[in-house]
């Protein structure tokens, strides 16, 4: 790390990171500007280094180029929000970083959609150019996610957008992959428009669940490439199975607990993709059988947890509305439609990830490879989903600490066109 990430580390971040007795170098430090309100952007420290400030909840957090994360304290503080123009980062003050942001609005069918294009200084026809399909969330992107920073900060233009049923945009939430892809080809029809030309490499980097929406929508929105952060190619009731098994895995249990998972999530596959007409009997008859085990309490998975805690007769007679509402497309193969992929593909994955257990999707990210895809995959190793570095707790739980180094930075470059080198402790694979 740099003189700046030195700096850094004499602050408590997510209170899971220890304190360092280390100050800020002297020839870095300036005069503390007077604290004031936080503005989202990007703000400028030493050597090509920045700090990226975004809303949470109802206040702030920062992100560093570099990964640290924490919260921006209001007032009088020595990591505070400074005012217009300016931060106070370990005692530095640190200056906004000028971007050129133009807010829309735009279509998606009957939907209305509210996004945001955010071009880095000097921006033109050679600026590549990068649409964002997030995760799973609920939650709007604009203003609060720094994944969009992270880009700008390293040269990038980038258009994000909130999801239909989040943050400034209209529509009800839905987990409904070709409806999401809809969206992001909608999207990336916006961010071409408001560019004017002024664009060169153009492409979608699609997170978590972005994974699966970003290739579905790769083709009609015009793509020169799509990168996918810490996404999976298995279907939503595999990816549901091999969360149980790693939870049981997990906790210490033996292969005959292991089997006994499988059956359980081979019968709750079956629930949801039949509208919870084929194997509901099974199910009734298997948790009476195993009531009282304990590696059946506190079974989270995808959604076999879910149904876990749902009386059987209010499955029979109502389903699961919440998964309803969700309008979820459980006919989706997610090698076929990579199959239909025509243009580079980039996958960085987190090796110790809880929420998409890796192993299934290298495997088949290597076979596409071998009948002709153009895929490359990095791993990142011990990061978890997100590509968190975590330190293991004595309970066994996990307490994230940062994101990853080098994670951004491989990003970056795919959108450029120029992947070489080491991104961290990533391993091409």
């Amino acid at each position: 790390m740099a003189k700046f990430g030195a700096a850094l580390l004499s602050l408590v971040l997510l209170t899971a990171c220890e304190a360092v007795s280390t100050q800020p170098d002297v020839a870095i430090r300036a005069p503390a500007a007077p604290s004031g309100a936080c503005e989202v952007g990007l703000y400028a420290g030493p050597d090509s280094e920045f700090v990226i400030v975004t809303k949470s909840g109802d206040g702030y957090r920062y992100q560093t180029s570099s990964g640290e994360v924490g919260d921006m304290i209001p007032t009088g503080a020595a990591t505070a929000c400074a005012g217009p123009g300016f931060v106070n980062f370990a005692g530095v003050s640190l200056p906004r970083i000028d971007a050129r942001v133009t807010d829309t609005r735009f279509r998606s069918g009957d939907v209305e959609l509210a996004g945001r294009l955010i071009q880095p200084s000097g921006a033109g026809r050679d600026t590549p150019l990068v649409v964002f399909a997030h995760g799973s969330e609920d939650t709007g992107w604009i203003d609060r996610s720094p994944e969009p920073y992270q880009m700008v900060g390293r040269g990038i233009t980038v258009f994000v957008y909130d999801k239909r049923g989040t943050g400034l945009s209209g529509g009800s939430y839905t987990q409904n992959f070709p409806a999401l892809a809809d969206d992001l080809v909608a999207a990336s029809a916006e961010a071409k428009r408001l560019v004017e030309g002024m664009h060169g490499r153009f492409g979608i980097i699609g997170l978590s669940q972005g994974g699966w929406i970003a290739p579905l929508a790769a083709e009609r929105a015009g793509a020169d490439f799509i990168g996918i952060g810490y996404g999976l190619v298995v279907d939503i009731r595999e990816e549901d199975a091999s969360q149980v098994e790693l939870e049981l895995r997990t906790a210490g249990y033996p292969e005959d607990v292991i089997a006994r998972g499988r059956e359980l999530t081979d019968i709750t596959a079956r629930l949801v993709a039949s509208n919870y007409r084929d194997g509901l009997d099974e199910f009734a008859v298997f948790r009476d059988r195993h009531a009282g085990e304990p590696w059946l309490s506190g079974l989270r998975g995808g959604y076999t947890g879910v149904l876990l805690g749902i009386p059987i007769a209010e499955l029979r007679d109502r389903g699961v509305p919440m998964f309803d509402r969700l309008d979820i497309d459980w006919s989706l193969d997610p090698v076929e439609v990579l199959r239909g992929v025509k243009v580079p593909q980039l996958w960085a994955l987190a090796g110790a990830d809880r929420e998409a257990p890796m192993e299934v999707t290298l495997a088949r990210l290597q076979s596409l490879r071998s009948e002709g895809s153009d895929i490359r995959v990095f791993v990142f190793p011990e990061t978890d989903h997100g590509m968190w570095e975590f330190r293991r707790q004595q309970d066994g739980s996990r307490m994230s600490t940062k994101v990853t180094g080098g994670f951004h930075d491989l990003m970056a470059d795919w959108a450029r066109g120029s992947v070489a080198g080491s991104y961290g402790r990533a391993e091409e694979r």
